[in-house]
């Protein structure tokens, strides 16, 4: 699934707080191929979580529009947090934000906010041009899932190297299941529908429900 073509996929780039419990939460949605976790949004060159300067956490998705629409993934960000609680606090660090990339993208995000505005009242969620996202160290990507050290030692022997892990979406799943967003059952009965071949759908459903949680 990690491998999966990036044609015809899209990728949305948003902050709502502390971007942990936000790349686990879109990463146990089906549809959702693989989420980061960055900064982006403002201007101060190379930003690392000690120094980031004036950027936000965000979460970078990519995702199959096919099988997961913008309206679901938005509908799901403004559910999950309150842009008043946040703005302003620890500066630009946590902001509610989305970035687009494109006119088109822009005209998305507006036209999703004002539908869901007119149950709610005025969202108060920065839209800009999207400039560059600058991922992360490693140690807060997949940050829940890292939590259980069996996991990681099992998922090691599929991939060749962290950051492989890391970009997989098996890991998005996982890292999901790990924060109570999804549960195994629900994830197996996805994971038969992935295109991947029979024998390594197989290794990987005998993997997972082997891991100690």
């Amino acid at each position: 699934m990690n491998d999966t073509a990036e044609n015809n996929l899209c990728k949305i780039t948003l902050g709502m707080g502390c971007y942990w419990s936000p790349e686990a939460l879109f990463g146990a949605v089906p549809g959702v191929i693989r989420t980061r976790v960055g900064f982006a949004g403002g201007t101060t060159a190379e930003p690392t979580y000690r120094s980031m300067g004036d950027h936000t956490e965000t979460v970078e998705l990519l995702f199959d529009p096919a099988l997961v629409s913008y309206d679901e993934l938005l509908e799901l960000f403004w559910s999950n947090h309150n842009p008043y609680n946040i703005n302003g606090y620890k500066d630009r660090q946590y902001q509610s934000l989305l970035l687009f990339r494109d006119e088109d993208q822009a005209e998305t995000f507006l036209r999703i906010k004002s539908r869901i505005e007119d149950g709610k009242g005025i969202l108060d969620t920065e839209l800009a041009p999207f400039k560059a996202f600058y991922p992360a160290e490693s140690r807060h990507q997949k940050y829940y899932l890292k939590r259980f050290p069996d996991a990681v030692e099992k998922l090691m022997t599929l991939y060749s190297s962290e950051e492989e892990l890391e970009r997989s979406t098996l890991a998005a799943r996982l890292n999901g299941v790990a924060k109570g967003f999804l549960n195994l059952e629900r994830l197996q009965q996805e994971m038969k529908g992935w295109p991947i071949a029979e024998d390594e759908l197989k290794e990987k459903l005998t993997l997972i429900r082997q891991i100690r949680w």
